[in-house]
């Protein structure tokens, strides 16, 4: 049975996917066509962000893990991904 919160879980995750999924896209395509390193570790960054969304949603919705486990998975890999977001900013 799916909750209120379960629902708006569901639809914030995805848009996440999508809108991540698109940004790290467009980054290393970016880099692709410039070769900027930090381009690259952009993308990755976003990444690392966008595949934590994925991974918390679905270790809640379809391994059934308390969403505390997922809460935690999706902050750890968010904190990764700005970190490396960070180190792109840093690239010459």
């Amino acid at each position: 049975m799916t909750t209120h919160i379960d629902l708006t879980i569901i639809v914030a995750k995805t848009a996440i996917l999508v809108l991540g999924g698109m940004i790290t896209y467009y980054a290393l395509r970016a880099y692709e066509r410039t070769g900027d390193p930090s381009l690259r570790a952009l993308g990755i960054g976003f990444g690392v962000i966008t595949v934590g969304a994925l991974i918390a949603g679905v270790s809640h919705q379809f391994i059934g893990a308390d969403l505390a486990v997922g809460i935690a998975i999706d902050s750890l890999l968010t904190a990764a991904g700005f970190a490396v977001i960070v180190y792109s900013l840093y690239l010459e």
